[in-house]
């Protein structure tokens, strides 16, 4: 039987190896800028969305607090071939306490102590928080998600936030996570109503509208110019947030993600957070604002061409009856729910297309389209409300991370 403690306590060392960083030191001092100031100033902060500490260093300031990294992000870094070494020595450390330990949990280790030891780096020279996320393997798994969770926050509690996919069975990992008191980054939403739900039920430090995907979405597909449909879905779904944190409902935050513009800045100012590529940073940076203000009461305006068939306000209004569906959902035992009961609940009360139930055919289809779904595959069920787009958009991110994820097991598989 495989000594799970003895790999829990080689993984913390492997991941810690030549940490020796004093928080609240970074390794180098950064100016200040005045351009990040008056974003700060409106109440937004601000994070750098990339693993790169080479490419980070030309931009990183005393503005900026955290660095967002996932399965694609740290795939980029693990292909340069700079963890290999590491992933040999950590095979050999890992096999040394658990010789009978079979190849998938091998991988599912090693991929988790990179990510922690990468984390680390980047604490180090940034003195940043970092967002380490879990492997893709989790995503529907509640007790696996809770326990990688609970071991990435002990290898840094001062500065890890843990990112935990928005599935039925992410809500109620992050949910366990959160009462345990650790941070948890809830990725991979495109709508209110996603969000709605995850404030109420996870109760997660962080939520995401990834914006960027909603753009490209439509303009991939010729259904529009893409104009300001991820900023019209974030700000809606920042105003919720407001009213539910108000309402002392939740204390969950909104990140802005999948940035692809440096006006998306100015357009987007006062939302919680911004996670930005270091692109989207460096143009705002050399072409802001001069007179930044919150735009979160904005409401812009979207234009969609006819052929757009789907219903789009489902990505930023929030109806009575889906309130009505959460509530009826809170006032069940919570610790008890399973991802099926929430998947059966919503179907139950009209909004099973926020959790389909997807077949394998559905997943090969979306992992062969790449990002961004092609539209004319979707467009029958779609329209009939059977799928709704924040779904197909959540399974379309996911599968698009597990790619990733799959290319660096596959690296790790050669070297181990």
């Amino acid at each position: 039987m495989i000594d799970v403690d003895a790999i829990a306590d080689v993984t913390y060392e492997l991941a810690r190896r030549d940490f020796s960083h004093q928080l609240g030191r970074p390794e180098v001092g950064f100016c200040e800028k005045p351009v990040w100031q008056t974003v700060r100033a409106l109440g937004t902060r601000l994070w750098l969305d990339t693993g790169d500490i080479q490419a980070t260093k030309a931009l990183w300031c005393s503005e900026f607090e955290a660095l967002t990294t996932n399965n694609t992000l740290l795939n980029k870094e693990i292909q340069k071939g700079l963890y290999d070494d590491f992933i040999r020595q950590a095979t050999g450390a890992i096999k040394h306490v658990a010789s009978d330990i079979d190849e998938r949990q091998l991988i599912l280790e090693i991929a988790f102590v990179l990510n922690a030891h990468h984390g680390l780096k980047l604490v180090e020279r940034f003195d940043a928080h970092v967002s380490v996320e879990l492997h893709t393997d989790l995503a529907h798994d509640v007790e696996g998600s809770v326990a990688y969770g609970k071991r990435y926050f002990d290898i840094c509690p001062e500065r890890f936030y843990v990112k935990v996919p928005l599935t039925p069975a992410g809500l109620l990992a992050a949910r366990k996570l959160g009462r345990l008191g650790i941070p948890i980054n809830l990725t991979l939403g495109f709508s209110a109503r996603q969000n709605y739900l995850a404030a109420l039920i996870a109760q997660p430090r962080f939520l995401n509208v990834f914006m960027g995907r909603l753009g490209a979405f439509v303009v991939d597909n010729g259904l529009g110019d893409g104009l300001n449909v991820g900023e019209k879905v974030t700000l809606a779904t920042q105003r919720q947030l407001h009213r539910l944190r108000q309402a002392g409902r939740t204390r969950s935050l909104l990140i802005g993600a999948s940035m692809r513009e440096g006006s998306q800045v100015a357009a987007l100012a006062g939302l919680d957070v911004f996670t930005m590529p270091l692109k989207v940073a460096s143009q705002y940076e050399n072409d802001p604002v001069e007179k930044v203000s919150s735009q979160v009461e904005n409401d812009p305006p979207i234009e969609l061409d006819e052929g757009a068939d789907f219903d789009a306000a489902e990505l930023w209004d929030v109806s009575q009856a889906f309130m009505d569906s959460v509530d009826e959902l809170l006032k069940g035992d919570l610790n008890a729910l399973t991802p099926q009961d929430i998947q059966r609940h919503l179907a139950q009360t009209g909004f099973g297309n926020l959790f389909p139930d997807w077949s394998e055919q559905d997943r090969r289809t979306v992992t062969a389209d790449g990002k961004i779904p092609v539209f004319g595959k979707w467009k029958e069920r779609l329209a009939r409300g059977a799928v709704g787009l924040d779904a197909l958009m959540n399974l379309s991110a996911f599968l698009s991370f597990a790619t990733d994820q799959k290319a660096l097991d596959d690296r790790i598989r050669s070297l181990a």
